[in-house]
């Protein structure tokens, strides 16, 4: 349902394109305007894993690290990517208080997961294994090359409205130019947002597939949405456009799913994983591992 659902949306987002197109300048406007969004995005595409990683001030992990938190956590990811099937991608570290993590890359073969300090100092072991767990779907599910089709589409629609204000006059008027370059963005975004919410779901399902306990992650995103809320991560103050990438939306604590949040609910989130728990005959207890000595006991 959700890969239908986010078909359904691309498609949405495909027509409103190819409105705005022929309002502007015609089938050959269209083309053109497109063509140019089209190799912007391409290149950020090709280059999304380091550009994100960067912007995010992320530090990879190496194979030899000493840190005995971190050498679990490069293991533990190591682990959960041969149960999903994938290869074992490149393990990254964020410094900042706030608990949050996310995925990066164009593929598989290339694909990156970042965490945050906080993420490894607040939660359990089995937690944050449900959160990997998580990001490696998104990887499974090719959910970066999702997002990067839609930016695409997004950009250009923002650029043909533009356009409208001096080039479309002629068919639509100087109010229908306006209205165009007020509301189609508006809804090029809301689109946007839809689709990254309906990838959130399919990749919780899919998580909690991987690391065997939907129940880990639910009361991860619990504990997370809690941090969100008392801590600031200034990465993503700065760079609020990468919201969507991080499990959960890190710049805010909102909990209502609507249509200008990036992220479904978490209560949502966690009902929705706890009645899969129920299918699976998982028992209603949440991850519980004993903390003696930080997050890897």
């Amino acid at each position: 349902m959700g890969t239908t659902k986010t078909f359904m949306l691309l498609a949405a987002m495909t027509a409103i394109f190819m409105a705005i197109g022929y309002l502007v300048g015609g089938p050959t406007g269209m083309i053109l305007a497109f063509g140019v969004a089209a190799a912007m995005n391409v290149f950020a595409w090709w280059n999304s894993d380091k550009l994100v990683l960067r912007m995010q001030g992320a530090q990879e992990v190496p194979e030899n690290t000493t840190n005995p938190m971190l050498r679990g956590f490069r293991q533990d990811v190591a682990r959960l990517a041969d149960r999903a099937g994938l290869p074992q991608p490149k393990v990254y570290i964020i410094d900042t208080p706030q608990p949050n993590a996310f995925a990066t890359g164009r593929n598989p073969q290339n694909a990156a997961v970042a965490a945050t300090t906080g993420l490894l100092n607040m939660l359990n072991r089995e937690e944050v294994a449900g959160v990997m767990a998580h990001e490696l779907a998104h990887v499974q599910n090719r959910d970066t090359l999702t997002m990067t089709v839609t930016a695409t589409l997004a950009g250009a629609i923002g650029m043909l409205a533009n356009f409208a204000l001096f080039f479309g006059r002629e068919r639509a008027g100087l109010i229908g130019s306006l209205a165009l370059m007020i509301f189609a963005p508006m809804a090029a975004a809301l689109v946007q947002m839809a689709i990254s919410r309906s990838r959130e779901y399919e990749a919780d399902k899919r998580g909690a597939e991987i690391c065997g306990n939907p129940l880990w992650l639910a009361s991860a995103l619990e504990k997370i949405e809690r941090g969100a809320r008392a801590q600031i991560n200034p990465y993503a103050e700065r760079n609020p456009a990468m919201a969507h990438m991080y499990i959960s939306n890190p710049l805010n604590g909102r909990g209502a799913d609507n249509l200008f949040s990036t992220h479904p609910s978490t209560a949502n989130r966690v009902e929705a994983l706890r009645r899969m728990a129920g299918d699976m005959g998982v028992s209603n207890t949440p991850a519980a591992s004993p903390r003696t000595s930080g997050p890897w006991g």
